[in-house]
């Protein structure tokens, strides 16, 4: 069959033979053996609800193994034979632009090229996934294939729920992904529920569709190193020469390398898994690889002397860079840390002083161990960072919940108040202030036309367009137009494509506005294909996340949830195609709620109207709340828009004198 006729299949008519799982591929941990027997029977039950009865007897037995063998029953059989990439946007069979769209975003968040596990359905961080099995896929794009623009595709945690009746101006698909109710947030219950195929992970854009490779958080991470290094150095030093350490090549933590070679400086990045940090270097997102400590020291020494600008992959742990950079008075700049702890107990961290392999055992045959051994780890990955930053180190937490599991391991991080982490994360020092709450976040879009060529026309209006606008731009955002403005100019050169033809940049509410509306009249122009628009979580209003995005909130309400709710119901009857909502992406399950969109722009007066209409209340939502929590810059942001959109009119805070509290208790 050709490619068009197996997605309009769906589920296979004949029963497809048993395909042998692929060897010496990046595969996901095995998971934790968690379920009881009768547990494990509600699991197969679950599983082959999706398939005719007459297959069931061949099927129990082989979803029995898989959940044995990996924890999870992926239904690996039922995998497509085509090959997973962003096809151009014609080559999807669809009664509906909007869903052909959807198609294609999914595609590439399955290409290996892009995804970490992509035999598992995980596109990063772990366990971030698209879909829980491969049946779930094969609904989906069937789905997705049949619908009209009347209808609208409900999504419960990666299961496809079903069509309903619905209007044009509704979204094509809503997402929802591991929405648990809130005493069963803790990470075991992921475990448990993922395992018995009732709910999944959705990172923050793997289950949003919206991921486009490391290229998704480079430019946030250049932006945070920059604006490090500014912190730090004095007036006229560069950091050409200086040291940025952190960990972690796998998914998102992979664009570390490339974000310090533009930035300028020496990156040391630690990996433990050869065939990420292998992958990642042949991808050309970092320039070095090492697996010998020596060597690492031999080289960096060099890198410092000769003032280079210069990313190196240690295929090692990170703990023991930390603890040989001491021992050797290596002078470390910038310190931080990008492993995926959001699942500290299934692979997201691994302990120093095991191999990689032996770690992946321990994680199935003996996980009490490996939570002891990651515990001790974290102990003295902090102990050497505490010497390190005594020394003069700038260590920030990158919002991967290192701070917070090494707290629970009894690290000595914690701030002398007992309540606060002794170091900043880089949304309170940095993001936060400099641009959530001016509403500049991670604007994002794709070329789903496939041609590169269109890619190159949208940076060129979107550089256009921020210049025009930082020629009146107040002089509180004219640092982030003129890093913004630099960065786009650079990005074709910087090579950051990997899968579909997307590009990423920092903008606030009129920023996209603009640059979406110049794409859209270059559509309807004829001189590029279709666009989607969308963006990372980790954005100004999409993600309520205390020890992340919404980090430098004051007023006691960084633990609610509100913002994300409200952005995602927002978004959904002011525009956009598709709208998604997800617990855990980024720090953890339990410990965050964020929501994404993805908008298709055709050209259309539809279009602009959506548009501008979504993505003004996108940002200004976000800036509201931060506003309300009386961070200065948000108030700023808040009151400049009121005054230039009549119909907006948000309630601002009344500020109390701090003597007007003293001795009231």
């Amino acid at each position: 069959m050709t490619f068009k006729e197996q997605i309009l299949e769906g589920i296979p008519k004949e029963l497809p033979e048993k395909k042998p799982y692929p060897k010496n591929i990046n595969s996901a941990p095995k998971r934790k053996d968690i379920l009881s027997i009768e547990e494990k029977q509600l699991a197969i039950r679950n599983a082959l609800r999706y398939f005719p009865k007459k297959w069931h007897a061949i099927l129990a037995n082989e979803f029995a193994q898989e959940l044995k063998d990996y924890g999870r029953i992926y239904m690996y059989r039922f995998k497509p034979d085509y090959k997973f990439y962003a096809r151009p946007i014609e080559s999807y069979p669809a009664n509906s632009l909007q869903a052909a769209a959807i198609m294609y975003m999914i595609q590439n968040n399955l290409d290996p090229a892009v995804a970490q596990h992509p035999e598992e359905l995980i596109t990063y961080g772990g366990n971030g996934s698209v879909f829980q099995n491969w049946a779930q896929y094969l609904i989906t794009m069937q789905y997705l294939a049949t619908m009209t623009n009347e209808q609208t595709l409900h999504m419960y945690s990666g299961h496809p729920m079903g069509l309903f009746p619905s209007s044009k101006n509704a979204p094509r698909v809503v997402v929802t992904n591991g929405m648990m109710i809130p005493n069963y947030s803790q990470p075991d219950d992921w475990e448990k529920f993922n395992a018995l195929g009732v709910t999944q992970y959705g990172q923050m854009t793997a289950g949003s569709f919206m991921y486009i490779g490391p290229q998704g958080i480079v430019h946030g991470t250049t932006i945070t190193v920059l604006n490090a290094f500014r912190r730090i150095l004095t007036k006229g030093e560069n950091p050409a020469g200086k040291i940025f350490l952190t960990a972690g090549l796998g998914g998102m933590s992979g664009a570390q390398p490339k974000a310090g070679n533009i930035a300028g400086c020496i990156t040391v990045c630690a990996e433990i898994n050869p065939k990420a940090a292998i992958k990642r270097h042949e991808q050309g997102w970092v320039d070095v690889l090492i697996n010998d400590m020596d060597e690492l020291v031999i080289r960096v020494k060099k890198a410092q002397a000769e003032n280079e600008i210069v990313s190196i992959a240690f295929i090692g742990n990170v703990v023991d860079v930390w603890e040989r950079f001491d021992k050797e008075n290596i002078f470390i700049h910038l310190g931080s840390d990008q492993t995926s702890l959001h699942i500290p107990w299934t692979g997201g961290y691994y302990p120093v002083d095991v191999s990689f392999d032996d770690a992946n055992k321990l994680i199935r045959e003996n996980p009490k161990s490996f939570k002891e051994k990651v515990k001790e780890s974290l102990i003295r990955h902090a102990a050497s960072i505490n010497n390190h930053t005594a020394k003069g180190t700038y260590f920030f937490d990158y919002g991967n919940a290192f701070l917070l599991e090494a707290s629970r391991a009894g690290a000595c991080v914690m701030a002398p108040n007992k309540i606060d982490f002794k170091y900043p994360s880089y949304v309170q020092d940095i993001l936060g202030p400099m641009c959530f709450d001016y509403g500049f976040g991670p604007f994002r879009w794709v070329c789903i036309s496939g041609k590169s060529e269109d890619l190159d026309k949208t940076d060129a209006i979107a550089a256009n367009v921020l210049k025009s606008i930082m020629k009146t731009a107040p002089i509180e955002i004219k640092l982030q137009m003129l890093d913004n403005i630099t960065w786009i100019e650079n990005a074709k050169s910087n090579k950051m494509v990997v899968g579909s033809q997307a590009r990423i940049l920092y903008a606030d509410a009129e920023g996209r506005i603009k640059i979406a509306q110049a794409f859209n009249n270059a559509i309807a122009n004829g001189n590029i294909g279709p666009v989607v628009l969308g963006r990372d979580h980790h954005d100004v209003s999409g993600t309520d996340s205390p020890f992340r995005e919404t980090s430098n909130i004051y007023d006691g309400s960084k633990f609610t949830a509100d913002m994300a709710i409200h952005n995602v119901i927002g978004d959904s009857f002011r525009g956009a195609t598709w709208v998604s909502i997800h617990n855990g992406g980024g720090v953890g399950w339990g410990e965050v709620i964020n929501g994404g969109f993805g908008m298709v722009l055709d050209g259309s007066i539809e279009a602009e109207e959506r548009l501008k209409n979504m993505l003004f209340y996108d940002v200004n939502n976000g800036i509201s709340r931060r506003s309300w929590a009386r961070n200065e810059e948000a108030l700023f942001a808040i009151k400049r828009e009121m005054a230039r959109t009549p119909n907006l009119n948000v309630t601002l805070p009344n500020f109390v004198d701090n003597n007007t509290l003293e001795n009231l208790f």
